[in-house]
């Protein structure tokens, strides 16, 4: 016999007794629960337990329930497209951040019409409700058994000699598969396959390019249906088309893919963000550069990029031939920005150095990531490396820290972030520079130092530079895709490799530590993030546009260039719509462009020397004297208002 416990309860049952039987037995089993989790192992309900245990049970509202959950529904996927289309191929179908997709080897392109087909099929494998059988194979009889699915025979092939190899039966379909997933079909209720693109096998461009059908699925139709009322709200929240529509930016063909124009909107914005980082950085004691966008490999060289990063990097010139000249754009600003550390010598009592520069990069992204302004191939970021002795790291740390905290809060997206701490893969060595020892110390004294600031982080393995641990503060896009906005590296490796040293106390030589920084990450994709956040309702101080005039007749044009001139002479961003229009489409107008406040003058307003300004969300807010209005834009302004 042996004792499995569920929490604060337990169980005694026989050996091979299966999870679900375990709990069943334990009094916790319910309809809700979809798999298992054994010493952190997440396991189907029908596998047998072996040995005492501690078992974590999930449901739907776990992660590990979902991507259960929407893994077989991926097999569901996959067995419709066989029954209606026997000659296609499969590859792989995982479950991902909201759903699940399967790729396949098609001489069909499947269209809308198709897919809906598949669904009807799909509709009739759950409501069969048939159940997952897991099996194994050893490999010769796994690759005879696959012999009509060569996508599955390359995967068998790749598979460690002595792996074990599994399958699920479910039905008359079978797919290779380390699972887990669910008893049966029936428990998949409400599903929509929501798309169908192109995607290379294994994302290699060299190979054959597949048919990726996308799809979600819940355990009822109402969660079902609150998730589609969510994709749509996001569809029009999506900066593609917000930014596009409200002409912040744009891209053409002939430039190039990541490569978006930044319309004056968009950049009247930037250059808002821009001008309040470079002062907020100055009052805590940053240094302004200014390097050069390229350099010669020997650079690269040096700091590692060419031999951990060369990929992606744009490289002028033969990168092999080394009797040549060769340069490449920078994907980093870091071993630039060294040079003005090692300008001259330095002291302990120069430490710590703050440097800090809005810098344009360049990265060779894979077009299969391009995505907006949130992928791009060349970006600006607000870049800053600090040089340090080692006793001045946690506060040097904390005071990124809390420069980052400042900015999101400002900008609004604090409550959009979560934290991951970066760390090397110890079974992955060949990416990374330094000794085992060296990122055993790096980590462990950024751990504490996370710690200590009571930062609530998860752990990413294989996740780090290649000089070093990080912070990356995360954020989702509006379809709930995963990029890093801000990060704060700790580097003790790349001071040697420059030659970086000071004078330390006693007159000797000394390494600086050094923490790579950004404060509000890449211009780019904050705007990204900023449109989808407000709707393009950008708050007031950063908004290209902050006060429109809307004279309703001719007679007060004068009367409201007049006012515009006031705030212009304050800074503010104005305008006055001249045309001989009805006031009513001007204020639509100004509506739909998402412009903070909108004066309407009429002529009460110029015999009364007042104005009648209306804001975007609150609507009429009554006459009131210039003066008035001024003082109240000064303080949403200033104080840099959410609205």
């Amino acid at each position: 016999m042996i004792n499995v416990k569920f929490g604060d309860v337990s169980a005694v049952v026989a050996e091979n007794t299966t999870v679900y039987d375990a709990a069943a037995a334990a009094g916790v089993i319910s309809r809700e629960v979809l798999c298992a989790g054994i010493d952190g192992k997440v396991v189907d309900l029908t596998t047998p337990l072996a040995a005492d245990c501690e078992v974590v049970l999930y449901t739907f509202d776990n992660a590990e329930g979902k991507k259960t959950f929407w893994h077989t529904a991926s097999h569901v996927l996959a067995q419709a497209v066989k029954r209606l289309y026997p000659d296609v191929k499969l590859t792989i179908g995982p479950a991902v951040d909201n759903g699940f997709y399967y790729d396949f080897d098609s001489e069909i392109a499947f269209s809308q019409d198709i897919l809906a087909a598949i669904e009807g099929e799909m509709k009739k494998i759950v409501k069969e409700n048939l159940r997952l059988e897991r099996f194994t194979l050893p490999r010769a009889e796994a690759l005879e058994f696959m012999k009509d699915e060569p996508y599955k025979v390359e995967l068998i092939n790749d598979l460690p000699e002595g792996e074990e190899i599994s399958f699920y039966r479910m039905g008359d379909f079978t797919d290779l598969c380390a699972g887990p997933h669910l008893f049966s079909t029936g428990a998949v209720k409400a599903f929509k396959l929501t798309n169908c693109t192109g995607a290379y096998w294994r994302g290699n461009s060299d190979n054959k390019m597949l048919q990726r059908i996308y799809g979600t699925a819940y355990p009822s139709k109402d969660a079902l249906k609150a998730y589609l009322d969510q994709v749509e709200e996001a569809r029009k929240r999506d900066h593609n088309k917000i930014g596009r529509e409200l002409e912040l930016f744009t891209t053409v063909d002939v430039i190039g893919q990541g490569l978006p124009i930044i319309l004056p909107k968009g950049s009247r914005v930037i250059q808002t963000l821009q001008r309040w980082i470079e002062d907020e950085e100055q009052k805590r004691g940053y240094l302004l550069t200014k390097t050069p966008l390229m350099a010669k490999r020997d650079l690269y060289k040096i700091s590692g990029h060419w031999d951990h990063y060369r990929d992606g990097m744009f490289i002028l010139g033969d990168p092999d031939d080394e009797t040549k000249e060769c340069f490449a754009l920078r994907p980093m600003t870091c071993p630039f920005q060294y040079q003005v550390f090692l300008n001259r010598g330095r002291s302990y009592r120069d430490l710590p150095m703050r440097l800090g520069e809005t810098s344009t990069l360049f990265r060779n992204e894979d077009s299969g990531e391009m995505h907006g302004l949130i992928r791009v191939r060349q970006f600006t970021i607000s870049e800053g490396h600090l040089i340090l002795r080692p006793d001045q790291l946690a506060e040097e740390f904390r005071g990124c820290f809390e420069l980052a905290d400042y900015c999101l809060e400002t900008l609004g997206l604090k409550e959009d972030a979560t934290f991951r701490f970066s760390q090397w893969d110890p079974a992955n060595t060949d990416k990374y520079e330094g000794t085992t020892e060296q990122w055993e110390t790096a980590q462990k004294v950024m751990g504490e130092i996370l710690d200590d600031l009571g930062i609530n982080y998860e752990i990413g393995i294989d996740e780090a530079a290649f000089y070093g641990p990080k912070l990356d503060i995360q954020i989702k896009n509006v379809f709930g895709k995963e990029d890093t906005l801000i990060t704060i590296q700790i580097d003790m490796l790349l001071a040697e490799k420059f030659g970086m040293s000071y004078i330390d106390e006693n007159g000797e030589k000394a390494l600086p530590y050094i923490i790579h920084r950004t404060s509000m990450g890449c211009y780019e994709r904050t705007l990204a993030l900023l449109i989808e956040k407000y709707a393009g309702a950008l708050p007031t101080w950063m908004s290209a546009e902050q006060v429109r005039f809307l004279p309703v007749t001719d007679r007060a044009c004068d009367y409201c260039a007049e006012q515009a001139k006031k705030l212009e002479a304050q800074g503010m961003r104005v305008t006055v719509d001249y045309r001989n229009e009805k006031i009513g489409k001007k204020i639509r107008e100004a509506q739909l462009e998402k412009v903070p406040y909108m004066v309407v003058v009429g002529d009460r307003d110029m015999e009364n020397g007042t104005v009648s300004p209306r804001h975007r969300a609150d609507g009429d807010l009554g006459a009131m004297s210039m003066d008035e209005f001024t003082a109240l834009l000064r303080d949403v302004i200033d104080n840099k208002l959410k609205k």
